[in-house]
């Protein structure tokens, strides 16, 4: 038994001592044994926070990219300023170019930044292609290309992978972390583009082990009323005793969700911390 500790250290709400928040995500998860980075947020605040909270990004063994949005990809430059060692996971369409449709129908490029790019193919001899799960580090996994069982989740949005907006991306490049622990899984999600009730339902699948906590971006941003109920039911039925929404979850998705599972939501600002108790090892046989 290991005790893991995870670590907000960029999210859209800055906390304290001091920290700042962006429109991104950086979750750092210490094994005690090892530490890997989930996500980089959107620029180099990831050290500034990072710092603050005595975090050494030059210890981590993994760096883990949720998908190619910039709001998760933006810090890589930075932190392998700091860690050239680290092995990079991440699913091959986060390296595609991505846009999203603005209200006048032009696309906006939202893709991994230039410099992370070159940051990255630099570094890829360190790097891993996960396009199904894998093991990240001892006992923590990568769910890869997740997939969208559910109707009633839309994994799409104005997201495209072309400036013309005529090509719509898929994303499939969405992928969260899961781990281990007595009382069920622990997931941490990026920003759940496949849909947070898809991913969990197929890290159950996968697995065969309940949902104990969830944690980060849930992309129910702009999310109407059924998909909401429909959502929240979901929960409900997969029993979910402890739900962390963040980033792009969205002001009345959240409001919703603590409403609802007011025994159940965390705070998952800046600078949150969260211990848990956890079976690292590998019981499953992955697909």
């Amino acid at each position: 038994m290991a005790t893991v500790t995870i670590t907000t250290i960029v999210e859209n709400t800055p906390g304290p001592p001091d920290l700042m928040g962006e429109h991104g995500l950086a979750i750092w998860i210490d094994t005690g044994h090892y530490r890997v980075l989930f996500d980089t947020g959107q620029s180099g605040l990831v050290l500034a926070n990072a710092r603050k909270l005595g975090i050494r990004l030059e210890e981590a063994s993994a760096i883990v990219l949720s998908h190619g949005h910039y709001d998760h990809t933006g810090g890589l430059a930075s932190v392998l300023s700091l860690n050239r060692r680290a092995r990079v996971f991440l699913h091959p369409a986060a390296l595609r170019a991505k846009y999203a449709r603005e209200k006048d129908g032009r696309g906006r490029s939202i893709g991994m930044p230039r410099d992370s790019q070159i940051a990255f193919s630099e570094h890829a001899t360190e790097s891993a292609v996960t396009e199904q799960v894998s093991e990240v580090v001892e006992g923590i996994f990568v769910t890869g290309a997740v997939p969208r069982a559910n109707g009633f989740e839309d994994a799409g949005g104005p997201f495209f992978l072309d400036s013309d907006c005529t090509q719509p991306d898929p994303l499939m490049d969405d992928q969260s972390l899961f781990f281990d622990s007595p009382d069920g899984l622990v997931v941490l999600l990026g920003c759940a583009h496949a849909g947070i009730i898809n991913v969990l339902d197929y890290v159950h699948c996968v697995t065969g082990r309940p949902i104990h906590t969830v944690l980060g971006g849930t992309h129910l941003v702009g999310a109407k009323e059924d998909r909401l109920d429909k959502t929240i039911e979901a929960l409900r039925r997969l029993q979910v005793k402890r739900l962390g929404p963040a980033h792009c979850t969205g002001a009345a998705a959240m409001a919703r969700l603590w409403q609802e599972l007011p025994n159940c939501c965390f705070a998952c600002a800046s600078g949150m911390q969260l211990r848990v108790e956890s079976q690292l090892q590998n019981r499953w046989r992955l697909p």
